[in-house]
């Protein structure tokens, strides 16, 4: 996705840069500044929010899909459970991966593009919607009947499927053009926009680290210290960004920098503050989480080999960090890597280099 995005941003730049300095004209028309007209004319500016916008909203997938990969494997191994609708979930990260890159009109409705190209994107919009739903599902299903262990990985996780619904719920309004109108360039978008996404990816980052940090560093982190943090992180976060959708609601537009200049926002002021206070709050909590990183990596407990009783391969290296990972000759991968609770097995998990029983099929 980077490599077919990222380009696109790097063009827009350059032809950026070329208009400024050697007087071309793709994105200057009919402009005057104080030294009076401008030689350039013919251009769009339009143009650029295209370029733009095609590597903007690949990157919100850039960052996003990651974090649901690591969830996945997380709440797979804390539900002692194999991911639901494996072959489903791969398919819609595809699908995801394929539609972010032909919804990036649905930023620009608002510039006067054409109605009938404005419904397109609407369509590809809401469509996108579909293979998240498949995750969110798949997701729940995965953790429906299962044996859980509440790790703080495991909740940082959860936490994740929960900002993941909260915030693509309000993504389905921005989706619609006419809706849209009214919330566009408003607070109801940055609420949206870091629940999605921000709050998503953040949250699914600290899973990730819980979950591999004996693997990293051989010891292992105060459970009690992770689920202080886990629990002020995400009221906080919560904290700030709905009450965001209301300020949005309010007419209260994003980039002014500094809504006290303006009475008509005055009445706005309380919310603003209460976000303050979560947002203060939550950055401080942050602290516990650096405490726990730093000391448990020096002075935390010794981990066992595999301390969540994991299935993949990563789990089967010896403590010890060594060149090649593994002593001798790499492991043979025999299994899938979600065999939890497969019927027959003394234990509720199987590792991948174990290999198959005369007459156990292979998944």
């Amino acid at each position: 996705m980077g490599l077919l995005s990222f380009p696109v941003l790097l063009s827009s730049a350059v032809l950026l840069i070329m208009d400024r300095h050697m007087g071309t004209s793709f994105f200057l028309s009919d402009i005057t500044t104080s030294n009076g007209a401008l030689d350039q004319t013919g251009g769009s500016p339009v143009l650029f929010e295209h370029l733009f916008w095609f590597l903007g909203h690949p990157e919100v997938y850039i960052i996003l899909l990651p974090a649901l990969g690591i969830s996945s494997e997380v709440i797979a191994t804390n539900s002692r459970k194999p991911i639901f609708g494996y072959r489903a979930m791969i398919g819609s990260i595809l699908a995801i991966g394929f539609l972010s890159f032909i919804v990036w009109g649905h930023h620009m409705f608002l510039t006067g593009m054409n109605p009938f190209l404005g419904g397109v994107f609407v369509f590809t919009t809401l469509l996108i919607a579909i293979p998240s739903a498949v995750k969110v599902f798949n997701y729940l299903t995965t953790l429906w009947k299962g044996n859980i262990v509440l790790t703080p990985a495991m909740l940082f996780s959860i936490g994740m499927v929960s900002t993941f619904i909260s915030g693509g719920v309000t993504g389905i309004i921005l989706a619609d053009a006419a809706l849209d109108i009214s919330q566009h360039d408003t607070y109801f978008v940055v609420g949206h926009f870091h629940i999605v996404m921000g709050m998503s990816a953040i949250l699914a980052m600290f899973a990730g680290v819980y979950h591999w940090f004996p693997k990293m560093y051989g010891r292992m982190m105060n459970k009690k210290l992770g689920f202080i943090h886990f629990w002020i992180t995400i009221t906080c976060g919560y904290g700030v960004f709905i009450p965001m959708h209301f300020l949005g609601e309010g007419g209260m537009p994003r980039r002014y920098y500094e809504n006290t200049n303006f009475p008509m926002f005055d009445h706005m002021l309380d919310l603003n503050v209460v976000i303050s206070i979560f947002a203060t709050v939550g950055v401080l909590s942050q602290l516990f989480f650096f405490w726990n990183f730093f000391y448990s990596a020096l002075r935390g407990p010794k981990a066992s080999q595999n301390p969540w009783r994991s299935n993949t391969l990563e789990w089967t290296t010896p403590v010890e960090h060594m060149h090649g990972n593994w002593p001798g000759d790499l492991p043979v991968v025999h299994r899938w890597p979600y065999d939890y609770n497969k019927p027959g097995q003394p234990e509720d998990f199987v590792l991948q280099n174990v290999p198959l029983e005369p007459g156990e099929e292979e998944h």
